[in-house]
């Protein structure tokens, strides 16, 4: 009797180990597209659209240092195109946060951020690396490092 209680023990605690396990998520609230548009004179806009969801913001790329981690978008150095001024992003919400100490500067639900650049060529791809943090009213995620790789054709 007992080999066969130490049996149903380990069958249910094998079956409590996975059922944790399928109830614990990996949280992706962020989903990132990207686009590119050509325009006059040789220069074009790449667009980068992140799609946040309910409840969750990621910070402007001109969040002050000391507090939540703010987007940052690194270009790979190609020589089909350079860089034309910064990313520029709308105007984002703005509000004390005690947990940070200072204002902060975030954006809900979607947000396009853009970079204007010089073609070299009449075509491209514009390589590189964002970085964002994500947060909600209750947590902030670990930030994120995100490779990107957009035809401008």
């Amino acid at each position: 009797m007992k080999k066969r209680d130490l049996f149903k023990n380990t069958v249910l605690a094998l079956l409590l180990i996975g059922s944790s396990k399928l109830t614990a998520q990996v949280l992706h609230p962020i989903k990132w597209s990207y686009a590119a548009k050509k325009g006059n004179n040789g220069e074009a806009v790449v667009f980068l659209k992140a799609e946040i969801e309910d409840g969750w913001h990621i910070y402007s790329t001109r969040q002050k240092d000391g507090g939540p981690v703010k987007t940052s978008f690194t270009f790979k150095p190609l020589t089909g195109y350079a860089l034309l001024g910064k990313v520029s992003e709308p105007a984002p919400v703005t509000k004390y946060e005690p947990s940070f100490a200072m204002n902060v500067h975030y954006f809900e639900h979607s947000v396009v951020f853009q970079q204007k650049i010089k073609l070299k060529h009449a075509q491209t791809e514009v390589k590189g690396q964002l970085e964002f943090m994500v947060c909600n009213d209750q947590k902030c995620l670990p930030p994120e490092d995100v490779d990107f790789s957009i035809p401008v054709k």
